[in-house]
């Protein structure tokens, strides 16, 4: 078997290189660019020359690298105008934390008056500031909400704390002008947002439910009949506002547990009968 097999291998393999070989094994052929005698001697000859066509020689358009260098200035002035915003919105913050460290004071039965005074010093600075963002975004017209995301948070916290500082001198709600005019802003220049307002507005009834719990310890009896009809105007007139699904939508809806919390409190003194004789024959808001 040994011979029969050599004699067989002897017969097949000259037959694979014949002079038919070339065609049936096309396929393993070399590219010339590697087999050239030329580019044997210089192969990046070859490479340099394609590389170096016309294609790639020609310079990049005028007009693409206009455009890309009027973003580039535009996007540096733009980033310029938001940090000195942000300065300024910082220094905001720190102002309206004072605020409310002053306002804390009178869930200790402080007398108003006294907490007061010293939170209109603090309202004086942020009004200040204001007017510094006004003086900044007078050298960009039109691009109020372009940037007004970046002391958005800093005005709907100082709108909650001057309105709350205004129901303790009035029993009444801080109006949108009166925000304005307390800060310092103008309605045809550097106004106050409405949306800013409304949010505020629903940040400062947050703290009316312990106002009221921290006066009846104190004996104010009749504090929470006073909050919960404030605070039941108001629910009610926002009611007549189709708000969407965002944020302001989800505050006012916590709104209303502000609202449940006060007449908690409320019914619990009237039960009780702690109210004041005057306000005794008084049913609760609906």
């Amino acid at each position: 078997m040994r011979p029969a097999a050599a004699a067989l291998r002897a017969a097949i393999i000259p037959a694979l290189f014949s002079c038919s070989c070339p065609k049936n094994l096309r396929f393993l052929q070399i590219p010339s660019l590697i087999l050239s005698p030329r580019s044997s001697k210089n192969p990046s000859s070859r490479f340099s020359s394609f590389f170096s066509s016309s294609a790639l020689d020609s310079s990049p358009s005028p007009f693409m690298e206009k455009q890309f260098e009027d973003f580039r200035v535009q996007l540096e002035e733009s980033g310029s105008v938001r940090d000195r915003i942000r300065a300024v919105a910082s220094e905001m913050e720190s102002a309206t934390r004072l605020i409310h460290a002053s306002l804390l004071l009178v869930h200790q039965s402080l007398p108003v008056p006294e907490v007061v005074e010293k939170a209109k010093v603090q309202i004086e600075v942020l009004k200040g500031l204001f007017g510094r963002l006004a003086e900044i975004l007078k050298e960009c017209p039109g691009q109020y909400y372009r940037y007004h995301g970046d002391w958005r948070n800093e005005t709907q916290t100082a709108v909650s704390l001057i309105g709350f500082l205004h129901w303790l001198e009035t029993g009444e709600l801080l109006v949108h002008s009166e925000a304005e005019e307390k800060l310092g802003l103008n309605a045809s220049e550097f106004g106050l947002d409405v949306e800013d307002y409304l949010t505020g507005l629903c940040f400062m009834s947050n703290e009316l439910p312990r106002y009221v719990v921290n006066q009846v310890t104190a004996g104010d009896y009749d504090c929470p009949r006073k909050v919960l009809k404030f605070l039941t105007d108001l629910h009610a007139s926002f009611r007549m506002l189709n708000l969407r699904n965002d944020f302001l939508r989800k505050k006012f809806d916590g709104m209303k547990y502000d609202l449940r919390r006060v007449e908690e409190v409320y019914y619990d003194v009237k039960i009780r009968g702690l109210t004041a004789k005057g306000s005794a024959e008084e049913s609760a808001p609906s």
